[in-house]
C-alpha cells in the first residue's frame, strides 16, 4: 500500500496510544485523512484531539466500533482504504473486576469491524463485478496475550504459543485469531502488530507511569504490587506509531510484528527512577514548588518515601519482554527514544499539562 494515499479509520483514537498515533499520522503524511471512532469510555478524552479540530484532513465520530452499520457508512463515505484498530479496553485490574466490557468491546467489537471491512471492501465490489478495493486492516494488540515469562525465558517472538492469563489478554487473543481467521478464510489484508508497555503524553493517570507522576504531585502513596519485581519491556509510545507506520508501509499481510523496545525494567526501579527525576524537577525548577503545593516529599527530595507495598494482584504476570527482531530486519524498525530520554519527556509533560490530567484523577 505504499504508492496509495491513505484514508484511515483509527479506532479508539481518541485514547492514549490511539491518540498519539494520530498526531504523529497526520505530521507524518499531512495529504492523508484521518477520520477518528471512538466512544468515549472513561479512557477515551476528546481533549487528546483538540489541536486538530477544525483541520480538513481530520474527523471525529463518537460512536462505538460494535456498531457495524456505522462502521460501514464511515468505510463508504470517507472512501477509507485502512483502519489502524486500536479500540480495546486493555486495563488488566478492570478487566478482573468486570471482564464483561473487555468481551463485548475487544472480541465482539472487533468482530463487528471485521465484518464491516469484509462487507465494503470484499462483498459489495464482488456483487458488483468489481474487483475488492485496495485496503488495509492493522489491529494493534499487546505482547499479553503471550502469557508470562521467567527471569531467565528468551523474549517473545511472534511464534511463541498464546497463553493469556488475564480476562484482558484472553480478548485481546481471541481478537488476534478473529483477525488471523479473516485473512485466511475471506481474504482480507491484515496484519496485527504485538507491542510491549507504552508511555508516554496523554496516558490515562491509573498506569503506573502517570499514576505515580501524579501521586508524588499530590504526596500520596506510590502503591507498588507485591515484591516490585515484574519485569516489562517499555517503549515510548511515538516509537510505537513509528512502528505501526512500517507495518502498515512495509509488512506483509497476513504477518504478525513485535514492537518493542529490547528495555526491560522492573517494576520497583522504575518508580524509583521516576521518583528521582521529579526530585530533581523541584530541585532545578522552583516555580513548581508554588504550582504544585501538595507535593512536600518531592521538594524536600524525599518522593522514595512514598512507596508503599501493597497485596500484589491475581494471576499477576511476572515478565513481558518482545523481542523485535523481525520488524527490525524486515521493516527496518528502530525505537528513536531510549528510556532516559523519553521518561524525561513524559515527565515534563505531565508537569506542563496538568490541565488535561487533573479532571481526570480522583
Amino acid at each position: 500500500m505504499e504508492s496509495l494515499q491513505k484514508s484511515l479509520l483509527v479506532t479508539g483514537g481518541a485514547g492514549f496510544i490511539g491518540a498519539n498515533f494520530v498526531h504523529y499520522w497526520l505530521n507524518t503524511y499531512p495529504n492523508d485523512k484521518v477520520t477518528v471512532l471512538d466512544a468515549l469510555t472513561y479512557a477515551g478524552n476528546k481533549e487528546n484531539l483538540a489541536s486538530l479540530e477544525g483541520s480538513s484532513n481530520f474527523k471525529f465520530v463518537h460512536g462505538n466500533i460494535c456498531d457495524q452499520d456505522l462502521v460501514e457508512q464511515l468505510l463508504q463515505s470517507g472512501e477509507i482504504n485502512t483502519i489502524v484498530h486500536f479500540a480495546a479496553e486493555s486495563h488488566v485490574d478492570r478487566s478482573i473486576t468486570g471482564p464483561d466490557e473487555f468481551i463485548e468491546t475487544n472480541i465482539i467489537g472487533t468482530y463487528s469491524l471485521l465484518k464491516a471491512a469484509k462487507k465494503v471492501w470484499l462483498d459489495i465490489p464482488k456483487e458488483q463485478g468489481r474487483q475488492a478495493l485496495e485496503h488495509r486492516f492493522h489491529h494493534v494488540s499487546t505482547d499479553e496475550v503471550y502469557g508470562t515469562l521467567e527471569l531467565r525465558d528468551p523474549a517473545f517472538t511472534e511464534d511463541t504459543a498464546y497463553a493469556p492469563n488475564s480476562p484482558y489478554s484472553a480478548s485481546k487473543a481471541a481478537s488476534d485469531h478473529l483477525v488471523r481467521a479473516y485473512h485466511h478464510t475471506y481474504g482480507l489484508e491484515v496484519t496485527t502488530s504485538n507491542c510491549s508497555n507504552n508511555y508516554g503524553p496523554y496516558h490515562f493517570p491509573e498506569k503506573l507511569i502517570p499514576l505515580i507522576v501524579t501521586n508524588i504531585l499530590h504526596d500520596k502513596p506510590l502503591p507498588i504490587y507485591g515484591d516490585g519485581k515484574q519485569v516489562r519491556d517499555w517503549l515510548y509510545v511515538e516509537d510505537h506509531a513509528r512502528g505501526i507506520d512500517l507495518v502498515l508501509n512495509k509488512g506483509r499481510v497476513g504477518e504478525n510484528y513485535n514492537i518493542g523496545g529490547h528495555n526491560e525494567w522492573h517494576n520497583i526501579d522504575i518508580v524509583k527512577l521516576i521518583c528521582q527525576l521529579m526530585d530533581q524537577a523541584f530541585e532545578n525548577d522552583k516555580t513548581l514548588i508554588e504550582k504544585y503545593p501538595l507535593a512536600i516529599l518531592a521538594r524536600q527530595a524525599k518522593s522514595e518515601e512514598l512507596i508503599t507495598y501493597v497485596t500484589d494482584r491475581a494471576g499477576h504476570d511476572r515478565r513481558y519482554a518482545i523481542d523485535a527482531e523481525k520488524s527490525f530486519t524486515e521493516l527496518g524498525y528502530r525505537p528513536q527514544e531510549s528510556f532516559e530520554t523519553g521518561i524525561r519527556k513524559t515527565i515534563e509533560w505531565y508537569l506542563d499539562n496538568d490541565s488535561w490530567w487533573r479532571s481526570l484523577i480522583k
